[in-house]
């Protein structure tokens, strides 16, 4: 067990130190694919729209969290515009920090700055109506990922939704020895969402991304039965 403990503790140690020498900008949350942001955004906000509202069934705006958050470029142009308060979690105090100017006016209505890796992170009990998990989940393994996902059910209001939004590989599980990741395939992320007890609502296909980056997947999660035909 001992041995195990070890490689985690290095995987993730290893992220940390990636994370550490990344300049605090959109282009360098998004590893140089910064031109990819608005079409990014684009899609999040049309996939976000189909549930919102009132009415039965559907997710209320009140507050969302943002996981592995970086200088808040979701939260200023995604969650901001749709939710009343939003928190940002991310393991990189410095990336916090820089989100605090990053966000301007609009980041009045944030609500907490946490500074944590997810491995070890537990949102409040029935915080949220959106859990937001973009291109962070190659940074967990797949227990830890588990536990995460278990941890955000117990912190949904009713009707609320966990979103992972993520790379793709085409088959199994690929390693990035650059920012200690891994990349996992469609059936993988299924199954391990299934392990932690919840169920794929809708799924869709990012559109109009560059070809030679990973086929990037969005996955609604609810807990039970929910109006509505996608």
């Amino acid at each position: 067990m001992g041995d195990i403990t070890e490689v985690e503790t290095r995987f993730y140690s290893k992220a940390e130190d990636y994370w550490r020498e990344v300049p605090p900008t959109v282009d360098g949350m998004l590893g140089g694919y910064g031109s990819i942001s608005s079409i990014d955004i684009n899609g999040s906000k049309a996939f976000l729209q189909k549930f919102l509202g009132e009415g039965e069934g559907k997710t209320s705006a009140g507050c969302a969290l943002d996981c592995g958050a970086g200088i808040g470029r979701i939260t200023k142009r995604l969650l901001l515009p749709l939710f009343k308060t939003v928190d940002l979690v991310d393991v990189t105090q410095e990336f916090l920090d820089k989100a605090k100017t990053y966000l301007g006016e609009e980041g009045n209505r944030v609500g907490r700055y946490l500074c944590s890796g997810l491995q070890d992170f537990v949102p409040e009990s029935g915080r949220y109506d959106v859990i937001w998990i973009q291109w962070v989940i190659g940074h967990l393994t797949d227990d830890h990922l588990v536990d995460f996902l278990r941890r955000c059910q117990k912190a949904l209001r009713p009707n609320g939704l966990v979103v992972i939004k993520d790379n793709v590989a085409y088959e199994g599980v690929v390693p990035d020895e650059v920012d200690s990741s891994v990349c996992r395939d469609l059936e993988i992320v299924h199954s391990l969402v299934g392990r932690a007890g919840l169920r794929i609502v809708h799924e869709e296909q990012q559109i109009n991304f560059p070809k030679e980056i990973y086929q990037v997947h969005t996955l609604a999660l609810g807990m039970g039965p929910r109006g509505g035909d996608f």
